[in-house]
């Protein structure tokens, strides 16, 4: 018997969800006296409707589109297009002309006062390093008669910064000329009509003009490139005489602490 009501209940499963089904929709209808097809034909017409309204639309392709304009118009369209192709280029030009170019300079300026900082912090311990010799021999002469004479301990000799001619930035105000060079970029003039005749005319005369925007920016970002490989050298150039003035500070450190315990062992006695 159980395995009979099992297959009863099992045949009377799919029946059901169709009977709810049925009553869905039945209760759909009702409350809304429209038939589905009639909505995706709605719906169908209405995107129809959309794309034909748009101004580039043209059936299969954009070919209908152009092919129904007339020879003025399809000019009016070239003059425009080049027009603002220039705009945007001379937009480009002006960008690397003015906002990186004063970058770049005012970085070459900044690392230019930093190498002179850099210079002057180790000139000024070279000339400790004579004050401090001259202290030193003063402190060796002090103990007395029957005292062994004291002599400082130096493991290398202090030299100073060392300045190359051949750096473009350690010359003063280099930074000014590189701005100078950046924007000494020739312009070339174009000797035609003021007014064209023609349409074709007119088209040229922008393909001339972005031609020679476009030769200025290469110009210019080849300037800006060999300044970044200046850039560059003068950084690791700084960097090296940075770990040289370390050396000669630590050598200065080793030396005062020296005379510091030489100074207190005279006032004990």
């Amino acid at each position: 018997m159980a395995i009979i009501k099992s297959r009863v209940s099992a045949t009377r499963t799919p029946n059901s969800k169709l009977n709810n089904k049925t009553q869905n929709r039945s209760l759909f209808s009702c409350m809304y006296p429209f038939d589905l097809a009639d909505l995706e034909e709605t719906a169908t017409n209405r995107q129809s409707i959309h794309r034909k309204s748009h101004p580039s639309y043209s059936g299969n392709s954009g070919r209908d589109f152009w092919e129904n304009k007339s020879v003025q118009e399809l000019e009016k369209h070239a003059v425009l297009t080049a027009e603002q192709t220039t705009k945007k280029i001379n937009g480009c030009m002006k960008i690397v002309a003015e906002a990186i170019t004063e970058d770049a300079s005012r970085t070459a300026a900044k690392l230019q006062q930093q190498g002179e900082q850099i210079a002057r912090a180790h000139q000024t311990a070279a000339t400790m390093d004579r004050d401090l010799s001259r202290a030193e021999k003063i402190l060796g002469n002090f103990g007395g008669l029957f005292h062994k004479r004291w002599k400082p301990t130096k493991t290398r000799e202090i030299k100073g910064p060392i300045l190359t001619r051949d750096d473009p930035y350690t010359r003063k105000d280099d930074h000014m000329m590189q701005k100078q060079k950046l924007e000494q970029t020739p312009k070339k003039t174009n000797q035609r009509r003021s007014a064209p005749l023609s349409a074709l005319e007119k088209v040229q005369l922008e393909k001339a003009k972005q031609d020679d925007a476009l030769s200025e920016l290469s110009n210019l970002l080849d300037k800006l490139k060999a300044m970044a490989v200046d850039v560059g050298s003068e950084i690791d150039r700084q960097n090296k005489a940075l770990n040289h003035m370390e050396d000669d500070l630590d050598e200065l450190n080793i030396r005062v602490k020296g005379a510091n315990l030489r100074a207190r062992c005279l006032l004990r006695r």
